[in-house]
């Protein structure tokens, strides 16, 4: 199971960072996110509709693996009457603390079909336990 840690002060930074784009006219862009463990790996889906590949980044410090980008999106209609363009835009970021037993050097992504998936495998348990016999 993925857990990640709570830290409350950090979501109060990013209800602030939230709120001062807002506020300076820049929209927010939230991506919805699935987790799930499976045997092998935790997977990570992230729904991303209208950004470009180019446009995401996956990076790793310190145990916690952050996705982010930018969504830019514009809409123009040109009809004989009247011209309408909407543009809107916004940058994005999700982080997750990963558990112990996840295998870092072999993080895969892919992404297609606006959904990024990031599969992070599990290291191979020690299956063989040694008892030290107390003397």
């Amino acid at each position: 199971m993925l857990l990640t840690k709570f830290d409350p002060f950090k979501d109060l930074a990013e209800f602030e960072k939230r709120f001062y784009k807002t506020n300076e006219g820049v929209s927010g862009f939230v991506p919805m996110v699935n987790t799930r463990e499976g045997e092998f790996a935790y997977h990570i889906d992230v729904d991303l509709p209208g950004v470009k590949k180019e446009n995401i980044k996956v990076d790793i410090h310190k145990d916690v693996l952050t996705i982010s980008g930018e969504r830019k999106t514009k809409e123009e209609i040109k009809e004989e009457d009247y011209y309408k363009v909407e543009t809107s835009f916004g940058k994005f970021s999700r982080s997750f603390t990963l558990p112990e037993n996840a295998d870092i050097e072999n993080i895969d992504a892919n992404y297609e079909n606006g959904v990024l998936e990031i599969i992070v495998p599990k290291l191979a348990e020690e299956k063989h336990k040694k008892i030290i016999q107390i003397k």
